[in-house]
């Protein structure tokens, strides 16, 4: 196993991103995307297994973790980001984590370069109205009518207690007493820090964006076909079993794999699921 080492890049636009990689340069790379409200250390147990096989990269999205806050936050400047890292480290085919906020990000990446990806691995993250269950009711109703009473609504989740429901809002008890408290403790002090309630504001907006491309990425899909691997934690509160169907339909080849756990799979379920992901990599590895 290979140890993460932690690095900085400053980006054309001044600010700086965090990140870190782990592995041999020469191995197929591997990009890990995190979602709301987690930074890179969400791979901390996963990393270092991965770099027996790949090249791994895994930056904390601008606006999180260690990363600086962007100016203009919006999914399409994270994936301008994300694509100067890769450009900086010369990385060329890749395969794509998506999870959560991560997945407009790769979406960007993949679609922007689709020969350069060499799969993709899903980890609750929509793509779908099927997604869509009635926690996202606040979310919908601001999108169509983005009045102040919406948006409060929308944004009730941008506290400690919806930090924390990340974790464990639907998760069986068992399985959630194996998160311990220090996880959202960290993750709400960072978005306390100046600037990032902004950027959180900001990307629940363009969220409504990335929605309106939903038929384009479909289209990308249903023509690119790439190779792919789901690994979903069924107990998820905020994304509806039901997107795995259509994720299955949008890709038939898909490996799939429904998880004892909850929006935050990898805290409970990393041992389960970094063998499914060595296995997918050496398999589609040209």
């Amino acid at each position: 196993m290979n140890p993460a080492t932690r690095r900085r890049l400053r980006l054309s636009g001044g600010t700086e991103l965090a990140f870190i990689t782990a592995g041999d340069a020469s191995k197929p790379a591997v990009l890990l995307l995190h979602g709301l409200p987690n930074s890179s250390q969400m791979f901390r147990e996963v990393v270092p297994e991965l770099s027996q096989d790949a090249y791994v990269i895994a930056a904390d999205l601008p606006g999180f973790g260690e990363s600086d806050v962007l100016p203009a936050p919006s999914f399409s400047a994270c994936g301008q980001a994300i694509s100067e890292l890769l450009d900086r480290l010369a990385i060329g085919p890749r395969y794509i984590y998506l999870h959560d906020y991560g997945a407009p990000v790769g979406f960007h990446l993949a679609m922007q370069a689709p020969e350069k990806v060499l799969g993709l691995i899903v980890q609750n993250a929509n793509a779908h109205r099927t997604g869509f269950g009635p926690q996202w009711d606040s979310v919908l109703a601001y999108y169509s009518q983005p009045n102040p009473e919406n948006e409060a609504a929308a944004t009730a989740h941008l506290t400690f207690e919806g930090t924390r429901d990340q974790y464990l809002s639907g998760v069986p008890s068992e399985v959630a007493a194996r998160i311990p408290a220090e996880r959202w403790e960290e993750d709400w002090r960072v978005m306390n820090l100046p600037g990032r309630m902004n950027t959180q504001r900001a990307l629940l907006r363009d969220y409504g964006h990335y929605i309106e491309r939903f038929d384009a990425i479909a289209d990308y899909l249903a023509r690119r076909q790439p190779p792919a691997l789901m690994i979903w934690g069924r107990h998820d509160a905020f994304f509806d079993l039901a997107e795995t169907l259509s994720w299955m339909r949008a890709l038939p080849r898909m490996e799939a794999h429904v998880l004892d756990a909850g929006h935050l799979l990898l805290e409970t379920h990393s041992a389960a699921a970094v063998p499914l992901m060595l296995d997918f990599i050496r398999r589609t590895t040209p």
